[in-house]
């Protein structure tokens, strides 16, 4: 058997497989989200190692001896957040700071100009959603985390890091590529710490995990008596890319969670010229193994999951019935005004951190609480929808498009995607696309099992009403777009 952590935004979660890739026992422990001020979201690190382990102590009860089977086990986590800890005692000094967090946006603007390069030697762009700015934020305003660099006992790292020293009985200090590289300073051609990255942001390697690959001897985790090991550590969004087996070329998979990430492999840079069209997506690394490395063209959308619970939050409503309501709103609702989701700031092909949401359109001041949350659901479809015309700008042909997550199970929405994008949409079988992705590449190449569950299918349609509200959003967004490019430009 296989035993995945899937360590998301809100929740630590243990599942294990067989070798046929059948779910076999799992656990779940929520986690805190906290948001200390609107740019701020961050949640406790000791908190989120305590509820990987009390998540681990539930699966080993329900397997019991069976526990023996284990043969390997993996780490998936949120791929940008940050923690810094001590080395001698392993206690976080810092909280871990969320890929949404934007608190150093202000200091990451001033390396605007160096967009290019920054870009070159790490495939994404310069966005305080990245690593390197939530590191030098806790160098500068935390007093613990000062000390232990004084002391020469500082950690600094992905969350992935932190938890592989805590979780791991050597407390190796290491990170894997992918999630190294949502740092900003991991050079994808060296796959290690870039000298010129370190030097242009003012900072050292010195209390950096060491770059390995993510297949790597990384240590033993305690499951109840027994000691498996480690052997896989990766992404969130890396592993789901693999729910279904090796992602094929033609396809956009998306993942719909807190944020919504789209990625399209493509061949590897080294060999094939970047089309300049793709300077407003990612290229990223999502699988590295040693000897090759697997590529994306990855486009996001900050406000998913986050944008409905925000949205949710002002109306007053219940975040649970709203979940309960989704399908039936998006089935029934009329009058729906138009969203421009700016939650955790716009992101691609804009990446504007600052960007407004609100309300536009002929219903926007008397739409009631389900139909405003009908467009927080449309305004998700319709940027994934203005990505898919980006990649398409940037050369990549695209025949599908593989959708997963928890917001996936809403037939709407998987509809309104297929009938916007004129792309066949496929749900994938797995609810837990995160976990069943890190089962795969522990379980491949030697032992790869055969997904035999079949997808939902999703067929294009001609739906005129859905059709013009996108087109009056995407005008509406552009506007918004263009007036804050505008104003930002007359400042002094």
């Amino acid at each position: 058997m296989f035993l995945a952590v899937d360590q998301g935004g809100h929740a630590s979660r243990v599942v294990v497989f067989d070798a046929h890739g059948t779910q076999r026992a799992s656990a779940v422990r929520q986690v805190a989200m906290h948001q200390p001020q609107p740019d701020r979201v961050e949640q406790d690190a000791d908190e989120i190692a305590l509820s990987i382990c009390q998540a681990l102590d539930d699966v080993a009860g329900q397997l019991g001896i069976r526990c023996q089977y284990i043969r390997m086990a993996g780490l998936a986590t949120q791929r940008s957040n940050v923690v810094c800890w001590d080395r001698e005692t392993g206690g976080a000094l810092s909280p871990a700071i969320s890929w949404q967090d934007r608190r150093a946006q202000h200091w990451m603007q001033s390396f605007s100009d160096q967009r290019t390069k920054i870009r070159d030697f790490t495939g994404l762009l310069p966005s305080a959603h990245y690593g390197v700015s939530k590191i030098y934020w806790c160098l500068e305003q935390l007093a613990e985390v000062k000390t232990a660099r004084d002391k020469g006992t500082l950690a600094c790292g992905p969350l992935a890091s932190f938890l592989l020293f805590r979780l791991l009985k050597a407390n190796p200090f290491v990170v894997d590529s992918v999630n190294a590289s949502r740092t900003l300073l991991w050079d994808w051609r060296q796959r290690h710490w870039s000298a010129d990255l370190l030097n242009m942001f003012g900072l050292v390697d010195e209390y950096l995990p060491q770059c390995v690959a993510n297949r790597y001897p990384f240590g033993d985790l305690g499951l109840g008596n027994v000691s498996v090991p480690l052997t896989v550590c990766t992404g969130d969004q890396s592993a789901a890319l693999f729910a279904g087996g090796k992602p094929e070329m033609g396809s956009a998979y998306i993942n719909i969670g807190t944020g919504a990430f789209m990625q399209c492999v493509t061949p590897p840079t080294e060999t094939t010229a970047e089309n300049p069209a793709q300077v407003n997506l990612l290229r990223s690394v999502v699988w590295d193994d040693g000897d090759n490395a697997i590529q994306v063209l990855e486009a996001t959308v900050n406000g998913a999951g986050s944008a409905l619970l925000a949205v949710a939050n002002e109306l007053g409503i219940s975040v649970e019935d709203a979940q309960h309501q989704y399908a039936h709103w998006l089935a029934s609702t009329k009058n729906i005004p138009l969203y421009l989701n700016g939650v955790a700031g716009l992101g691609s092909p804009f990446w504007l951190p600052q960007f407004s949401s609100q309300f536009v359109g002929p219903h926007a001041d008397d739409a009631q609480p389900p139909e405003k949350m009908v467009a927080v659901l449309e305004s998700i479809v319709f940027l994934l929808c203005l990505n898919l015309k980006e990649m398409h700008s940037a050369g990549v042909s695209l025949q599908r498009i593989v959708i997963s997550g928890g917001l996936s199970v809403l037939d709407s929405l998987c509809q309104r995607l297929a009938d916007i994008s004129q792309l066949p949409v496929e749900r994938s079988p797995h609810t837990e696309a995160t976990a069943k992705g890190l089962a795969y590449l522990l379980a491949s190449p030697k032992q790869a099992w055969v997904n035999v569950r079949k997808t939902t299918r999703f067929v294009p349609q001609n739906t005129v009403a859905l059709n013009e509200r996108y087109q009056h959003w995407h005008r509406a967004l552009l506007e918004a777009v263009n007036k804050m490019n505008a104003g930002q430009k007359t400042e002094p």
